[in-house]
């Protein structure tokens, strides 16, 4: 998993708790314990997707522009981290004539897809506002 995720639902769970007031990158950063450039960078992606708007200048900064019982982790998870489970590098494709060298990699990348269709649909079930309510509830 990447850590735009983890940084997005961090910064919407934050403004969904701010509802009405805007909040800035370095106030986010601080929240996040992350540079704002790293804020910026993933806000900037929100914003397009229409999830937050922003305002420029002198009191400016994010504000949340959707219903947080609207967006779910697997819209965010789609946005951000799809793919984020197969690795990099994956064994097989040598010269040896091996059977599993042959097909490793096509095995592989079919167990990673539908592990990551499994997770989609778990987050799926969860919204902005659940997470919201957790953090607001506190330890279990």
């Amino acid at each position: 998993m990447n850590s735009e995720f983890n940084i997005a639902v961090h910064c919407l769970t934050l403004l969904s708790l701010k509802k009405d007031h805007m909040a800035n990158s370095d106030d986010i950063a601080k929240s996040v314990c992350t540079h704002p450039a790293r804020i910026r960078k993933v806000l900037g992606l929100l914003r397009k997707q229409g999830y937050v708007t922003t305002k420029e200048g002198v009191g400016g900064g994010y504000l949340l522009n959707i219903n947080s019982d609207e967006l779910t982790l697997g819209d965010l998870y789609r946005l951000l981290a799809r793919g984020s489970l197969q690795p990099n590098w994956c064994s097989g494709g040598g010269e040896a004539a091996c059977v599993v060298s042959e097909h490793i990699q096509e095995v592989m990348e079919q167990i990673y897809d539908s592990g990551e269709l499994v997770l989609e649909r778990h987050y799926d079930s969860i919204t902005l506002a659940d997470v919201t309510r957790d953090i607001q509830a506190g330890p279990k």
